[in-house]
């Protein structure tokens, strides 16, 4: 007899019985502000130097588990998940009077918004060119038209019907994709893709 569940842990996924992802947002959020918790204890205030370090090593993670799948995209778990990035950066030693932005650019860092959306694009590149051992046409369908505009991993943007579909990775990630000029979707490794995309303008993230 299967037993009723609301919520369900597989693979370090909360999976809730609506879909959303709410509830592994906010245990996401919860264990990397642990963490934090711990890295203020141990070490008091940060040198930009030690932060990138231990923030990234130690924080981070938490919060980008799987995020490519789970996809928040309802503003209070956006919300949940930059808080801990904000509370973060205060813990460096002379930025605390900065505003979110200026910390974040002088520790050359990004928003947690636009890290999810670099993290889909790359998820894409690997997918499309072969980097992972999975067939594209599972989750993306090829446009059809003619190569007049674009590039050649150009992808159709899909009609849905529901918000919460229109957000599902195969969908959100097309339109930010399509923008991509063809020498970065043509990079030869995973890692040459990143560093040319991270040249590009922060305005291929407004899809």
């Amino acid at each position: 007899i299967l037993e009723l569940t609301e919520a369900e842990k597989d693979l370090g996924v909360h999976v809730s019985n609506t879909l959303k992802p709410s509830l592994h947002c906010h245990k996401a959020a919860s264990k990397a502000m642990s963490a934090l918790k711990l890295l203020r204890i141990a070490f008091g205030t940060l040198t930009e130097a030690n932060f990138k370090i231990l923030y990234t090593v130690y924080v981070r993670p938490h919060l980008e588990y799987c995020i490519q799948a789970v996809g928040p995209y309802m503003v209070k778990d956006l919300t949940a998940l930059e808080k801990v990035q904000r509370r973060a950066t205060k813990l460096v030693s002379g930025l605390r009077h900065l505003s979110y932005q200026e910390r974040l650019n002088r520790l050359k860092l990004t928003s947690l918004k636009d890290r999810f959306k670099r993290g889909d694009l790359i998820e894409t590149y690997k997918i499309m060119t072969g980097k992972v051992n999975m067939d594209p046409t599972h989750l993306f369908e090829g446009h059809q038209e003619g190569r007049t505009r674009g590039h050649q991993y150009k992808l159709k943007v899909r009609r849905v019907k529901q918000q919460a579909r229109g957000k599902f990775f195969s969908n959100r990630v097309v339109p930010m994709w399509n923008k991509l000029p063809e020498d970065v979707v043509s990079a030869e490794s995973t890692n040459q893709f990143k560093n040319r995309l991270d040249k590009l303008s922060t305005s291929v993230y407004s899809s």
